[in-house]
């Protein structure tokens, strides 16, 4: 490991931690016109993986909902929060805060929030390119260099609107389809066993030989298999903004408060509720048939449309 990346990640993680500061301190300065935040039931450690079928959601309104998004903002390490939180599950606060600026104060806001969020893309770029190292060994090197660092929390970025005339907010449940190339999947498998770790509760050698297994699985498969990753996403909070002069509506995932600048009240957006999630009222407005594939490995959401 380059001795410069490492310098490099440690500037980079001050930098943000510091431009988050300004940006707070700034957001304080400013008049609150209105704000709604809505917190979730936290996930606890040994929990990340559990179905989701309802979620209680929570409301908090005011200077309340701001302070709550200004620290949700500068949460960035496991010193943070709670030690029975999951560091492997972001932490979600779905909402927004709409704050008075006028054009002067609005400029200066914007490039605020634009210069936090080029050092996360930075922070990301280092620890997931530039360090050359497989997503199987990130979390040793993160941890290493900066110990509690919630990488989840870290290059998730903050959505700043010009005044909509309406903001609101909803729950979506979708799956992530890639189609791969074999030879993704062989260097992936490759690349874990070269990393000789374990995943509990597999020893090395099993875990090894599992991953084996795996990869003499997808080496078998006829030249003329399509496969495909299919991956559930958990359902998540998303926003809906509306702008009337331009009658269109506009979906954002909405995992933090989004950021509104309004030159006065007479901006200020129609907040909505979010309400409680429940899996078994979830109506589907189109739902095309699935193509056939069968799992090939359950771990990697791996699919193949061939029998196995």
């Amino acid at each position: 490991m380059r001795y410069d990346l490492i310098s490099d990640l440690h500037e980079c993680a001050n930098s943000l931690e510091q431009s988050l500061g300004e940006l707070r301190e700034m957001i304080m300065a400013q008049p609150l016109l209105i704000a709604r935040v809505f917190s979730l039931p936290p996930v606890e450690k040994g929990h990340e993986h559990d179905a989701v079928t309802e979620i209680a959601v929570e409301q908090h309104l005011g200077t309340t909902a701001r302070d709550m998004a200004l620290a949700h903002f500068c949460r960035l390490f496991m010193q943070h929060q709670s030690e029975k939180l999951s560091t492997k599950a972001a932490v979600r606060l779905p909402g927004a805060i709409c704050i008075e600026a006028d054009d002067e104060r609005a400029a200066a806001l914007t490039a605020q929030i634009a210069q936090v969020n080029q050092y996360k893309a930075r922070l990301e770029q280092i620890i997931t390119v530039e360090s050359g190292l497989p997503s199987e060994a990130r979390f040793e090197f993160v941890h290493q260099h900066l110990r509690g660092l919630i990488t989840l929390n870290a290059y998730r970025t903050i959505t700043l609107l010009q005044a909509p005339d309406s903001l609101r907010f909803g729950w979506a449940n979708k799956h992530v389809i890639k189609n791969v190339k074999r030879e993704e999947i062989v260097a992936q498998l490759e690349r874990s066993l070269s990393a000789n770790r374990a995943q509990a509760p597999w020893t090395r050698e099993q875990w090894a030989e599992k991953v084996q297994d795996e990869l003499e699985s997808v080496r078998a498969l006829p030249a003329t298999a399509r496969l495909k990753i299919k991956r559930p996403v958990k359902v998540q909070p998303i926003a809906r903004v509306w702008r009337a002069e331009e009658k269109k509506q506009t979906q954002l995932a909405c995992p933090s408060p989004i950021v509104v600048l309004c030159r006065d009240r007479t901006q200020v957006p129609v907040l909505g509720e979010l309400l409680n999630y429940n899996a078994d009222n979830v109506q589907h407005r189109y739902k095309p048939a699935a193509e056939p594939l069968n799992l090939l490995i359950p771990r990697l959401h791996l699919w193949v449309d061939c029998p196995i």
